[in-house]
Order: C-alpha cells, then sequence, then structure tokens
C-alpha cells in the first residue's frame, strides 16, 4: 500500500476532527455538539451528496453502467446479510445475528461522504448514481435480516413483527427520502439554478463534515466501552467482515465498471455498516435484538477502521487490480 495515501488520509482535517473527538472523550471532557445541530448537519450532508449527485447524473449518458451498478447494490445488500447471518449465528442469539446481519448488509451515509470527500481530495471523479446505489442498498437488508430472524426464531409464540410497519419505515426513512429527493432535484435542477446555491451545497460541505466527524468521534468514544465488553469475537468480525466486502467488491466491480472512483464508493459501501437506519428499523422491529451489541460494532469499530485503513486499502486493491 501507499504509505503516501495513508499518511495523507490519516491528516485529513476532517478525519482529525473525529481523533478529537474520541480523545475529548477519553479526557472526560464536557465537549459536546448539541443533538439538533448535530441532526442538521447530518440532514445537510445528505441534502448535498444527494443534490451534487443529481447535478452529475443530469450531465451523464445513460448506460447500462448505471443498471449494472444499481443491481449490483441491490444484490450486495441480499447477500451480505446472509451470508454474515450464519456466521454470527455460532456465537450469538437469533435476533442479534439478525439485527448485526442487517447493519452490514446496509450502507452507513456518513461512511459514504467520508469517502466522496476522500475521492475530492484525491482529484478521482466519480458518478452521480452512485447516490442512488447508496439509497438503494438500506432497505433490502433490513427486509432481509428480518426474514432470516422470523425463519430461525426458536420459540414460534413470541410477538409477530410488524412488516408493514418495518418495510414502509425501510423504504421511506427520512434518510432515504432525503438523499433520493435531492438526487432528483439535483437533476431537474439547470446548471445556473445549481450555481446559484453553490454555496450552500458545495463551498462550506467540508466544514460541516468535520463539525459532524468530531461529533462522530465523540458518539464513538462513548461506544467503546460498551463494545469492550462483547468479547474478541464482535471484535474481529467488525474489522475482517468490511475487509473481506470491501476486497472482494473492489475486484468484482472492476468487471463492469471502469471508473476508480466509482469502485472505491462500491468498495467502501459494501464495507460498512448502517448504525442509523438498521438501529431505528430493528427497535421497532425486534426489540430483543441489543443495540449496545450491532450499534457499538457498527459505530466504534468498523465506522472508524473504514474511515482510515479502509479507503487508502482498497483504493491500493483497485489500482492493482
Amino acid at each position: 500500500m501507499d504509505l503516501q495515501l495513508l499518511f495523507d488520509n490519516l491528516t485529513n482535517p476532517a478525519l482529525l476532527f473525529f481523533f478529537l473527538g474520541l480523545i475529548a472523550v477519553q479526557l472526560k471532557s464536557d465537549l459536546r455538539i448539541p443533538e439538533n445541530s448535530s441532526k442538521f448537519i447530518s440532514l445537510y450532508l445528505l441534502l448535498s451528496i444527494g443534490f451534487k449527485g443529481g447535478q452529475e447524473l443530469a450531465h451523464s449518458t445513460f448506460s447500462m453502467e448505471i443498471i449494472w451498478a444499481l443491481l449490483f447494490g441491490i444484490v450486495l445488500a441480499i447477500v451480505v446479510p446472509i451470508y454474515t447471518f450464519f456466521i454470527l449465528k455460532r456465537k450469538f442469539s437469533t435476533e442479534n445475528s439478525g439485527a448485526v446481519a442487517a447493519a452490514y448488509g446496509s450502507v452507513s451515509a456518513v461512511t459514504f461522504v467520508t469517502a466522496i470527500s476522500f475521492l475530492e481530495l484525491k482529484g478521482i471523479p466519480f458518478s452521480g448514481h452512485m447516490v442512488a446505489v447508496m439509497a438503494l442498498m438500506e432497505a433490502p437488508s433490513i427486509m432481509v435480516g428480518i426474514i432470516l430472524i422470523m425463519i430461525f426464531k426458536s420459540s414460534k409464540t413470541e410477538q409477530q413483527i410488524p412488516i408493514k410497519k418495518v418495510f414502509s419505515h425501510a423504504l421511506f426513512n427520512g434518510s432515504v427520502v432525503l438523499i433520493l429527493g435531492s438526487l432528483v432535484i439535483g437533476y431537474l435542477a439547470s446548471d445556473a439554478q445549481a450555481e446559484g446555491i453553490k454555496p450552500f451545497t458545495t463551498d462550506i460541505f467540508k466544514g460541516f463534515l468535520a463539525v459532524f466527524l468530531l461529533d462522530m468521534g465523540i458518539t464513538t468514544g462513548k461506544k467503546l466501552s460498551e463494545f469492550f465488553k462483547q468479547g474478541w469475537f464482535a471484535f474481529i468480525f467488525a474489522i475482517v467482515i468490511p475487509i473481506i466486502n470491501g476486497i472482494a467488491v473492489a475486484f468484482l466491480s472492476g468487471v463492469f465498471i471502469e471508473s476508480v472512483g466509482n469502485r472505491l464508493l462500491f468498495a467502501i459501501l459494501a464495507a460498512s455498516a448502517s448504525y442509523i437506519a438498521v438501529p431505528a428499523a430493528m427497535k421497532i422491529a425486534v426489540p430483543k435484538a441489543s443495540p449496545s451489541l450491532y450499534l457499538s460494532m457498527a459505530l466504534a469499530i468498523t465506522f472508524p477502521f473504514n474511515i482510515t485503513l479502509g479507503m487508502p486499502l482498497f483504493l491500493y486493491i483497485i489500482n492493482i487490480s
């Protein structure tokens, strides 16, 4: 791996703010990002990425690569939770196995946003349709995880999972609606209209990302103590599975995708784990599943790995394949 690439990534100001958040927790500092501000920033990041993706899509020629990319994303969101479920079931309960599998089959929007920032820093182009791929990968994994739990539950007398409610949440949760809606708006907006709001959608993006990663660092620092109670299996899974998924997709995506940027985004989507959409859905569908397990694995281990070591590793694999 190019050590200079790794060094450049680790010294990225946005990433350093993430480490600052981690350190602040360990020092027992009272540093906090107000909850409403954090929620606003996350909404802003999704809006900005969706809008810019729509603009890119408007200037792209429709091709079979777009169709293959969308189909590949959906297949990943189905296959990953199935194979990880059976690995997890060796150590965890059916409910916890399904919830963790769904989280690792789904995607992390913040990891995706950070990967886009990484590509822009390196001057590597990517396509707008990858935003749509990300949005489409959330719902299938949630449904697969819940179906697996229903099939393998030991007691048939337990309360039934509210499938209709969960399905509705998976398809229409706020992050999916916002990013797909912004994608459509960006697609419909003319160049002149897009230029008019560029100071909001583009110029301040990296600053807001830095503040958001600071908040993620604080949140991650608080989850570390909960995570360490889960034992070595959870830690190994949270590192090894993202590496396997990311490297496999980095290679496989080269069959039908030429763009290095698109392949890296696919790899990071495959390697990431949801800690927003899936926990919200599992709270409704599987209250017996432990948030301290699937949330801590995704946020305290997999997220930091992907934004520090994962992106340079997957880019290196893509460049040599």
